[in-house]
């Protein structure tokens, strides 16, 4: 499919963010569920490997490689609370992130970039649910703008690149991501990641679990292996600039309380469960349409959301250890 960009009989495919929460589950797909096609040569990069947010290391890793296909996936990310307090931050890093890697595609003549966003870029005034026309319809929800700004850019600079260069630069808009080698931080780590470590602690205490916020708000979660198995999908077949939401369906949606509930009957806890009021609950819902994906794929299958959240709880506690945390 590939080849009608020009005569590759070979691909060769860099990913930014290589170790991490979606660049394992991708490698994990290419190498251990036979994704790679004969012909595909699969490069990962993590930080170790390369400072992005240097323009100078960043065109010189592109220029070793010369990938003809890029997976950006590499961003400063954090949880709600960590975003609240770091917007400049946010911005700044991974506007700069995001230029250097996207120019030094340009710069080695990569024929297809697929970008990661968020579902954060959306506006926060809105109808439900969100597609993929509406990311520029107004302002995101101030707890983390600097973040959703600086990845919307990234759909700013795929369009400019197309216009002007016919490069096909896309990108994918993932909902909650979760799985094996997340960031299980409490203090800065997404919603259900923060929610097992949490409970894994009242657990071995023998404390009742405390749950930020309500528990009222709502989320769609992809397991990190659908979403791997999909941008490998996206990245050899979907030929749009638009980007894509690769989510589960609106009537998977599941609310903050229900999932503390799952993550508790997953580690078998049998103490109390509390809801702290006084925090935070970020944006009540952010409800997406997988429309579009349906239209493209209606035969892919998602994990069941409790299959994968037991998978994901069995991984932390067999890897507690070396877990981020």
């Amino acid at each position: 499919k590939y080849e009608q960009h020009g005569s590759l009989s070979h691909m060769r495919v860099l990913v930014t963010g290589g170790s991490g929460l979606v660049g394992r589950a991708i490698q994990h797909v290419v190498k251990e569920e036979g994704g790679a096609k004969e012909g595909e040569e699969w490069i990962f990069l993590s930080s170790k490997d390369v400072d992005l947010m240097k323009e100078e290391e960043t065109r010189a890793v592109f220029e070793k490689h010369r990938p003809t296909h890029v997976i950006h996936l590499a961003a400063m990310v954090g949880g709600l609370f960590k975003n609240m307090t770091s917007n400049l931050d946010f911005w700044r890093n991974n506007v700069h992130i995001n230029d250097n890697v996207l120019q030094a595609a340009l710069h080695v003549d990569a024929v297809k970039v697929v970008s990661c966003l968020s579902t954060c870029i959306f506006p926060n005034d809105t109808t439900f649910p969100i597609d993929e026309s509406m990311i520029h319809n107004g302002p995101p929800h101030h707890s983390n703008f600097g973040y959703a700004y600086a990845k919307r850019m990234i759909d700013v600079h795929n369009r400019a690149c197309f216009q002007q260069h016919g490069r096909l630069f896309t990108a994918v808009i993932p909902t909650n991501v979760f799985g094996p080698h997340d960031n299980f931080s409490i203090s800065d780590g997404h919603v259900l990641p923060g929610l097992i470590h949490k409970t894994h602690n009242a657990q071995k205490e023998g404390t009742p679990l405390t749950v930020y916020g309500s528990g009222a708000p709502r989320r769609q979660f992809i397991y990190s292996l659908d979403l791997a198995r999909l941008f490998l999908w996206v990245l050899r077949d979907y030929e749009e600039v638009e980007p894509i939401i690769l989510s589960v369906g609106e009537e998977d949606e599941v609310s903050i309380k229900e999932a503390a509930e799952a993550v508790v009957e997953a580690l078998g806890f049998k103490g109390e469960v509390l809801y702290d009021c006084s925090k935070a609950d970020g944006q009540f819902k952010k409800t997406a349409s997988n429309a579009k994906l349906r239209r493209y794929r209606p035969d892919f299958t998602f994990t069941p959301f409790k299959q994968a959240l037991k998978d994901t709880c069995d991984w932390f506690v067999a890897n507690y250890d070396s877990a981020r945390k």
